[in-house]
């Protein structure tokens, strides 16, 4: 656990500091409300890329520049950590076709991380 712990942790320091330093709502991500709540915006917002599933397999995923993120993927999983979900929700992925989603309420954000952070736990 603690290897996954330092894994994270090495990801977060490619993060712009003020993302570093962010606090992670961990009862927001562990919270039933905010994983449905979460769902919710993914299948408005995410779904057409990433598939209902968030499979890689959305209906636009043809065309894209960059295969979209399976969220399915325990090795994902393994390699990421809610701020750099929360990071790439809010501002992007540059040099992808992954958008910002700055529209989305800081609360929202986190809910939609706490949905696709969970998407790998589903059998």
């Amino acid at each position: 656990m603690s290897l996954v712990s330092l894994a994270c942790a090495d990801s977060d320091g490619e993060l712009p500091r003020e993302y570093r330093r962010m606090a992670v709502p961990e009862e927001r991500l562990a919270s039933v409300d905010a994983k449905a709540r979460g769902q919710k915006l993914f299948l408005q917002h995410c779904a057409l890329c990433h598939g209902e599933r968030g499979d890689g397999q959305g209906v636009r995923r043809e065309g894209l520049t960059r295969s979209p993120r399976d969220f399915t993927s325990a090795a994902w999983r393994g390699s990421t950590s809610p701020r750099r979900v929360y990071y790439a929700i809010r501002e992007g992925v540059p040099s992808t076709p992954m958008p910002n989603w700055k529209a989305l309420s800081e609360q929202d954000a986190w809910d939609m991380t706490a949905y696709v952070l969970s998407i790998s736990e589903r059998p």
